[in-house]
């Protein structure tokens, strides 16, 4: 439920927004002015030693205001969205236990989605399809099976990169068990959500192209901060290969690429840029689709000031 809070019932604040918007920027302004801890919600920050390429908040950030679901799992390990639920419910309760506001940042639609909603109880996939698909994957390619579920489910497609085959090979396992898409199953759970007031922001520029060629110096910025060097201290890693579930986070691949001779370092920077331009027109499709949520152009000068506004509206908790 979003709307007005009651005062015997702060909060639970969503900022959210595409990569690049400069959510963290506003996260840490907010927390300096609230009673507030930043919750993660990104699917890449959870990750140790995944630092430049993720624009993880550096430990002067993390110091000066509590951040919870940061670092808690190697890029070997197994990272879902119901782990990331469990934790984060943990997290916000815990930081509501303080009398603080549990401030979530981040850019993974789903993770909001479930935490509002509670997760969907999809059905097993039935025997073999798993290994069929496994098998078509490796004949076919991750382009073929995502042009696929593009035609069965056409709302998971568009949320699932082209690229990322263990995402895509799931959605169509759920498609393959009772013919219904596994978009149906998310926008129907309606379980074991937060059950507390919530306020729900968007921080987007209204002008795209200020994000396109924002995305592009950000991306340089982090070339020139090392990524490259990171990237190949992944590598040296026992485990990590470019399949590995944590190199999904946009960069990391093409960089992995790279480093295999596969791309020189125009085409590199090409593709991350590609990559990472299509990755934030799927997050605005995604969150075109929140109910309730306020949107904020992150280009106005003023929109700090307004999101302390709206949320002293709501809830009446900033002490001006």
């Amino acid at each position: 439920m979003t709307g007005p809070a009651h005062d015997a019932a702060p909060p639970v604040v969503f900022l959210m927004g595409p990569t690049g918007a400069g959510k963290t920027a506003a996260a840490l302004w907010l927390a300096a002015r609230l009673p507030a801890e930043i919750v993660s919600v990104d699917s890449a920050l959870v990750y140790r030693g995944m630092d430049i390429g993720t624009a993880k908040p550096d430990p002067g950030e993390r110091r000066r205001v509590p951040h919870h679901l940061i670092d808690v799992c190697e890029p070997t390990d197994a990272w879902s969205a119901a782990r990331f639920r469990t934790e984060a419910r943990a997290a916000i309760d815990a930081v509501r236990s303080r009398g603080r506001l549990p401030l979530l940042v981040g850019g993974t639609g789903l993770y909001f989605r479930l935490l509002e909603t509670g997760i969907a109880e999809l059905p097993a996939a039935a025997p073999g399809v798993r290994e069929a698909l496994q098998a078509e994957l490796l004949s076919l390619g991750s382009a073929a099976l995502h042009a696929r579920l593009a035609r069965v489910d056409p709302v998971s497609a568009a949320r699932i990169h082209p690229n990322d085959p263990q995402r895509t090979t799931r959605a169509l396992e759920v498609f393959a068990a009772e013919g219904r898409p596994l978009s149906s199953y998310l926008a129907a759970a309606t379980h074991h959500g937060l059950g507390l007031p919530l306020v729900k922001w968007v921080l987007a520029p209204a002008d795209r192209d200020a994000l396109r060629g924002r995305l592009a110096s950000r991306f340089a910025a982090m070339l020139e901060q090392g990524l490259v060097n990171e990237v190949r201290g992944l590598r040296a890693r026992p485990g990590i290969g470019p399949d590995c579930p944590a190199l999904r986070a946009v960069g990391y691949r093409e960089v992995w690429r790279h480093l295999d001779g596969e791309l020189d370092r125009a085409a590199m920077v090409d593709a991350a840029v590609t990559a990472t331009r299509q990755y934030a027109k799927r997050q605005y499709t995604w969150f075109r689709a929140e109910r309730d949520a306020q949107w904020f152009d992150s280009t106005d000068r003023g929109v700090l000031d307004e999101l302390i506004n709206d949320l002293n509206s709501r809830a009446k908790i900033v002490d001006f």
